[in-house]
């Protein structure tokens, strides 16, 4: 059976440069891998998942642990420290958190083999879930602002959050994307629930119902193409 997915949300912040200071980063690995053990313990992993996959929630959560509340860099440091912080007690919680920036990212589908054979999770289909959610923000979803960052937080029953981040250099922006599985929708079929962030002109979205058509006639162009059609 096919996973299902749903957008949850998306932010965008202002792009800041430099970088956290080693006794930050230590301190908010261990300050938010506490505070998710006391969430999973007391309301379960998928509510741990749910509550990443919140913009609003992943903002302050950041926040909470030391990070500028309004800064594109909360989304690299929440993601890094609770990777680097679960890492000791993901067996315990049943939680693991992989990929990251730049090279992290690409790294996404072999830790989640490394998981599956660890677990007995199908990581097949969680490497297909990542792929899919990367490209609906990329190619599905033009709104001009390049992946840069893919992060992806899964339970050793299978259940997935990805919280992701693009790039616009233009405009200074970063821009956040949030999914979560447990939901009712698909990955194509308007999976986005909500899309907080101010007007930045027209964008080529091909997951609205509108575009279906649209999207349809590509997909059709598309299985015409390649090597062995004429």
């Amino acid at each position: 059976m096919e996973p299902m997915a749903q957008r949850t949300g998306s932010a965008d912040l202002p792009l800041h440069g430099g970088h956290v200071p080693a006794w930050l980063s230590a301190r908010m690995a261990s300050l938010g891998a506490v505070i998710c053990e006391a969430i999973v313990q007391e309301y379960g992993r998928d509510e741990l998942l749910s509550r990443l996959a919140h913009p609003f929630w992943f903002q302050s959560f950041g926040a909470v642990m030391g990070m500028d509340w309004h800064s594109s860099g909360v989304t690299t440091t929440v993601i890094g420290a609770l990777k680097r912080g679960l890492e000791p007690v993901q067996d315990e919680l049943g939680i693991y958190v992989c990929g990251g920036r730049g090279k992290h990212s690409r790294r996404t589908p072999e830790e989640l083999r490394a998981i599956g054979e660890h677990v007995g999770i199908d990581a097949d289909a969680l490497t297909k879930a990542s792929r899919l959610v990367a490209k609906v923000d990329s190619a599905a979803v033009q709104d001009g602002f390049d992946l840069y960052l893919h992060g992806f937080f899964v339970t050793r029953e299978g259940n997935w959050t990805v919280v992701q981040q693009g790039m616009n250099t233009d405009k200074g922006q970063a821009r956040r994307y949030h999914w979560f599985s447990k939901s009712r929708s698909n990955f194509i079929d308007e999976p986005h629930a909500a899309i907080d962030g101010p007007a930045q002109g027209e964008i080529v979205n091909l997951t609205d119902r509108r575009a279906n058509a649209s999207r349809s006639a590509q997909l059709d162009l598309l299985s015409t193409l390649g090597p062995d059609k004429g």
